[in-house]
């Protein structure tokens, strides 16, 4: 009897020691979660209590060289729904269905899922919204936001690119500066009861956005349009199957004008600018061709220069000292490099000629001599110190880059092709680019638009800063490369590029795409002016132009028409026919 009162007794204390234990345990546990974790549970407790809503940020604006306004912005609505609030639902469903014109299936999706907001629509336009918000429907929201919009539709699509739904960058400019125009969204707060029902002495708080800042560009709405027409002209005339033309300052890489046509309409980014039937195409084949239409050929694709690039053989033999202006040669109308005769493009010859003459005449042998002068060491050594084995830094994404020999495979016969310009690829702005630092002195410079950065009321905010190199060549080897292609226009190949009053310079190319037997050719033409203090560098590529192709007779005077109104409206004035003025002759 006293054994079992005994174990009793310690089952007793045994039972206290455990709830005394587990009473100290949940004390414990509330201190903690009172006084350690308190603001963690008070933010989920608001988080049941809360629905949160997005504000688009008005995007900063993109405007031209001008001040001209070309990517602004549009007010638009967001229209969401709240499961909980709605008493409806279906009049919300009919009447959402009929003022967004959208099927009722998939309005009633969302209208009977149950979530704290589902969105219905975006980018409504604002008259639509208003309509809606005037039914006062329970539970159906409607926020003013923000969509891009273009004045211009088509105008540089190509490099202002374009917004995606959620208002960030997708292509060109407005990608590459998302950070500075994107700003900050914004949130609406609504707060609600246990089940969900929005309490209305509480209302709502806003947390307000943060508009982007504004981008000016160096790229001229003027300069553009007429460039743009210029193109399509050339375009329509010569059946051809794309024109692009840039236009920039080769002093200091600022682009006036980059038109790639046919362009596309940015306010409809996703309707492609041709007739092709998408009808059997996969989803796959239709991207495809939108991708297609949003590159910049400028840029992104590489192509065979043909006889523009002698600017480059000509200022390397110049600098390395292989040639001199008054060097004599002797074109019978080819070359052997090995055991390859190469053409002229004047297959009879052009005869004995000094090396300023075999630039006006634009022949190949006289070219493919200095670069079996220059050898493959030196040529090589003059691409890296011209800049063509790197990208530009162009402020726009998906440069290509230069597609060239390697140089442990370049022979004689690569070399003396290079040397006038066949058998690798560069792009657009990578000449241009090359050249400009050729005739400016020495200085490469980045080609670029963007200029400066402004607060949302057009506050200055900072200047945008690009590397400079110096010393490519010496301003005497720019000087005599000026002179020489001053000469090409006042008396050789690129004559069709003159105008009276102002002193050009440049150089034309025809260049044949593989495979040769197709018989697709590649006009252009480099051009600059004034040919003695370069201010505006032009380059203008007509892409299988059809009938007569050669550069010299369809793109020069595309480059010609271009500076007769350019020039002036920058202000540059013609001046008084003056004597040319032979630089003094480098070493050969």
């Amino acid at each position: 009897m006293k054994k079992n009162k005994t174990f009793h007794k310690k089952k007793v204390w045994v039972v206290f020691l455990c709830c005394t234990l587990l009473l100290l345990g949940l004390i414990g546990r509330l201190v903690y979660l009172m006084g350690f974790r308190s603001d963690y549970y008070y933010e989920k407790a608001q988080d049941l209590h809360e629905r949160e809503r997005d504000i688009k940020a008005a995007r900063g604006q993109i405007l031209d060289a001008k001040g001209k306004v070309l990517a602004a912005n549009k007010t638009v609505c967001t229209i969401s729904v709240i499961h909980s609030q709605i008493k409806d639902p279906e009049k919300v469903i009919s009447i959402l269905s009929k003022e967004l014109s959208m099927d009722e299936a998939a309005i009633r999706k969302r209208v009977e899922k149950v979530s704290s907001i589902e969105r219905i629509k975006t980018n409504v336009e604002k008259t639509v919204g208003d309509t809606i918000r005037d039914y006062e429907l329970p539970g159906v929201k409607v926020d003013e936001d923000y969509k891009r919009y273009y004045p211009y539709s088509s105008l540089a699509s190509k490099v202002l690119g374009f917004t995606g739904g959620d208002n960030q960058g997708i292509i060109g400019l407005e990608v590459k500066y998302e950070e500075i125009l994107s700003g900050t969204p914004g949130k609406i707060l609504t707060t609600t009861d246990a089940r969900g029902v929005e309490i209305d002495e509480i209302g709502e708080s806003r947390i307000d956005p943060v508009a982007g800042d504004n981008l000016q560009i160096s790229l001229d709405a003027n300069i553009q349009e007429f460039v743009q027409q210029a193109a399509l002209k050339v375009m329509e005339e010569k059946q051809a199957d794309r024109v692009s033309i840039l236009l920039m300052n080769p002093q200091n890489g600022e682009i006036y004008a980059c038109v790639n046509v046919p362009e596309f309409d940015l306010n409809e980014p996703f309707t492609l600018n041709t007739d092709t039937d998408t009808s059997g195409l996969s989803q796959n084949e239709k991207q495809d061709l939108l991708n297609q239409m949003w590159r910049n050929p400028c840029l992104n694709d590489t192509y065979e220069p043909g006889s523009t690039f002698k600017i480059i053989t000509m200022s390397a033999g110049l600098e390395e000292g292989v040639v001199s202006l008054n060097d004599s040669f002797y074109c019978p109308g080819y070359k052997v490099v090995d055991d390859r005769r190469i053409h002229c493009a004047n297959r009879n010859g052009h005869g004995a000629e000094d090396f300023l003459k075999g630039a006006e005449n634009s022949c190949n042998p006289v070219f493919i001599e200095v670069g079996l002068r220059l050898g493959v060491d030196n040529y090589y050594k003059y691409f890296q110190q011209f800049g063509l084995l790197k990208k530009t830094g162009v402020d726009l994404p998906g440069e290509a880059g230069t597609i060239m020999h390697k140089k442990e495979n370049m022979g004689d016969v690569e070399l003396a092709t290079v040397a006038f310009g066949q058998s690798f690829q560069i792009t657009p702005i990578q000449l241009a680019t090359t050249v400009s630092s050729l005739i400016n002195g020495g200085n490469r410079v980045t080609p670029h638009f963007g200029v400066t950065v402004q607060s949302p009321d057009g506050t200055y905010v900072k200047k945008i800063e690009y590397p400079v190199e110096s010393g490519i060549v010496s301003e005497k080897t720019s000087e005599t490369v000026r002179y020489i292609l001053e000469h090409v226009v006042s008396e050789g190949s690129g004559k069709n590029a003159k105008i009276e009053g102002y002193t050009i310079g440049g150089k034309t190319a025809t260049s044949q795409t593989l495979p040769r037997s197709a018989n697709r050719y590649i006009s252009s033409f480099l051009g600059f002016a004034p040919a003695e203090n370069p201010q505006v560098l032009a380059l203008c590529i007509i892409h299988n132009p059809q009938g007569v192709y050669y550069g010299g007779t369809i793109a020069a005077p595309v480059v010609r028409s271009i500076f007769d109104n350019v020039l002036p409206y920058l202000g540059i004035e013609k001046t008084a026919p003056v004597e040319n003025v032979t630089p003094t002759p480098t070493e050969g």
